[in-house]
């Protein structure tokens, strides 16, 4: 256990092998690589569309990819700018549309989002538990535990019912590209079809994997937070102070959260760690399908055009990718 503990000392401080990891869009990967990053996009006609940007991440450009927990919220700030940007991009080039988007209607639907997932994974939840505590117990662990597993059901919930619509398994099946083409550039094997397809679409560093982990982190950091603001401050807590409070803190939890998935996906030869990721992988068997030779194909054209021509650099060696996707 000493020599866990240790190893896990020099994982915090130590320099990412490299930053690669990627998301699903529409009809598409985004793949990202240390740099740069790109999203392909199978068009009607059946020709793969890419898109290459240059991008310097902030955890480099501030200098704090070895500071814990800072540069895993920075890092997700990151992801959710990009992965934003290139949904709106596939989104667009699949429909192939000349339209220009309404930026006030954008807008506004960005915010209807944030109001309804604050509701759906805060609001609902904190309800619940007052409603099922009531008269019963004050104690802010019980009701951080108990809000948690409302939290969990409704995320699965959530999950299973979005999983039924024709487009998201679409997107599922991308997803299940990405993560076997991640895999396949790990191995040091060839970037091919034929190799990627005996990989598994299960990601250990999955954004699914990270949903999980932040609802488990978040029952231990709330418990603690709300107990202290208590006790310090005699705060009487109710559904919307409670809200205030904890998306104050949501940084701080999306960074223990990104330490704790790193940590994880690099111990996955302990039983005891490889137990701990399960929850999130069982969770991957609803956010991943497995795609066909097309999706696959589309997958590695990001991969390679994000490096552009520096994949011959890569090949051969075995990696361990630490971005989230």
């Amino acid at each position: 256990m000493k020599n866990i503990l240790f190893k896990y000392f020099i994982l915090l401080f130590q320099k990412t092998s490299i930053m690669v990891g990627g998301q699903a869009v529409i009809n598409g990967v985004m793949m990202r690589v240390p740099g740069a990053y790109a999203t392909a996009v199978r068009l009607k006609t059946g020709e793969i569309k890419v898109q290459y940007n240059r991008y310097i991440a902030k955890v480099e450009k501030y200098k704090v990819q070895n500071i814990p927990v800072v540069r895993g919220f920075i890092h997700l700030i990151d992801s959710m700018k990009i992965g934003y940007k290139t949904l709106d991009w596939s989104a667009e080039t699949s429909e192939e549309s000349t339209e220009k988007s309404n930026i006030f209607i954008e807008k506004t639907l960005s915010v209807v989002s944030v109001v309804f997932v604050i509701t759906l994974f805060m609001g609902i939840p904190y309800y619940l538990a007052e409603l099922g505590l009531a008269n019963i117990s004050s104690n802010n662990i019980i009701f951080n535990l108990v809000a948690g597993i409302f939290r969990l059901i409704i995320f699965i919930i959530y999950l299973v019912l979005l999983s039924q619509l024709k487009e998201i398994k679409k997107l599922f099946q991308y997803h299940g590209a990405e993560h076997k083409v991640v895999f396949n550039f790990e191995s040091g094997e060839k970037l091919s079809i034929e190799n990627a397809k005996t990989f598994s679409t299960k990601h250990p560093r999955c954004g699914t994997s990270f949903m999980f982990i932040i609802m488990i982190v978040t029952i231990i950091t709330y418990s603690f937070i709300d107990t202290f603001i208590a006790n310090i401050f005699k705060i009487n807590f109710n559904i919307f102070n409670r809200i205030l409070i904890h998306l104050l803190f949501l940084p701080m939890v999306a960074g223990f959260g990104y330490e704790t998935l790193k940590f994880l996906s690099k111990m996955q030869k302990y039983f005891l760690f490889r137990m701990l990721s399960q929850p999130g992988l069982w969770l991957q068997n609803i956010t991943t399908k497995e795609p066909n030779n097309e999706q696959l194909a589309v997958s590695i054209k990001a991969l390679e055009s994000a490096f552009q021509n520096n994949m011959s650099n890569y090949e051969g060696k075995k990696h361990i990718a630490d971005a989230i996707g």
